[in-house]
């Protein structure tokens, strides 16, 4: 005989699915407005995005504290750099850094995230050898051409409790005859429905291996979320890229230790000359 569902299964379907029909409106509101602003040059191309995930984190309700501030210059753009363990990170990273996403072709051909990467103009690449000269020339002329970009050098998303190791040769794009700016970030899901995230329930958040992300949604989907984003000072990409590598992948394992252990008051972020604004948070 199969069991009924008790009022709180009930009411975390309810909420799932509610904040999935409210996510397709809201993606159906903005969607035409962003599609015709990539075909200008004006900065709202790449604001009205910030403001389109900051309402999905919302809808979420994925409450996001930023620690640090966002390295800006006019002359050169920024590659973020950052740890990666689900795809609620897209959700929250796109709605604090001021970029165009790199993301694995595979993104590419899934429904309605297709469309969505697409409209935020993301950088597909298939990370295999004999497309790399190809990828790396596509990701340099979108540097020239002053887009800032969002790197995971992992290559994959982890469990969430640690950082894997980083891959140098994604870090081939800083090699320009005039640098971007390389801006650490590290992001960290600290509280789940209020309470601080342990191991226990860490895996509830993180999305990798063989999950798939329908299952995940309906699963977290019902939950509120906060995610700390630790913006550290950019690093000088003229080191080389290993050691650009090591020095971004020392930095963000320090800081995701120090939020997953809950010591957000140790975290100590020098400010940048090149950085403007503040801490702030977002609801």
């Amino acid at each position: 005989m199969t069991k009924r569902p008790t009022i709180a299964q009930l009411h975390g379907q309810l909420v799932v699915f509610s904040r999935l029909l409210a996510i397709l409106t809201w993606t159906a509101a903005v969607l035409p407005a962003q599609l015709v602003l990539n075909r200008r040059s004006s900065n709202a191309k790449v604001v009205l995005p910030l403001r389109y995930w900051s309402g999905v984190a919302s809808i979420l309700g994925i409450r996001i504290n930023v620690v640090g501030t966002v390295a800006r210059n006019d002359r050169r753009p920024v590659v973020f750099v950052a740890n990666h363990a689900s795809w609620l990170d897209i959700v929250v990273l796109g709605a604090v850094l001021p970029g165009c996403f790199i993301a694995k072709a595979d993104v590419g051909r899934w429904p309605i995230v297709r469309t969505i990467a697409g409209a935020g103009r993301t950088i597909f690449v298939s990370r295999r050898r004999a497309s790399t000269k190809r990828e790396q020339s596509e990701l340099g002329r979108r540097l020239n051409a002053g887009d800032n970009l969002i790197l995971f050098p992992e290559g994959t998303t982890s469990d969430g409790a640690r950082i894997l190791p980083f891959r140098s040769s994604f870090l081939a794009l800083a090699e320009q005859p005039q640098p971007p700016i390389v801006q650490p970030v590290t992001i960290v899901f600290d509280q789940l429905d209020g309470l601080p995230v342990c191991r226990r329930n860490r895996p509830l958040i993180a999305w990798y291996g063989d999950m798939d992300i329908a299952s995940h949604y309906a699963r977290i989907g019902q939950h509120n979320l906060r995610a700390t984003v630790v913006l550290d000072e950019p690093v000088d990409p003229r080191i080389g890229r290993k050691e650009l590598s090591r020095a971004l992948e020392t930095t963000i394992e320090n800081r995701a230790a120090e939020l997953r252990q809950g010591r957000i008051d140790d975290v100590f972020i020098r400010r940048s000359p090149l950085a403007t604004g503040g801490p702030n948070e977002k609801a």
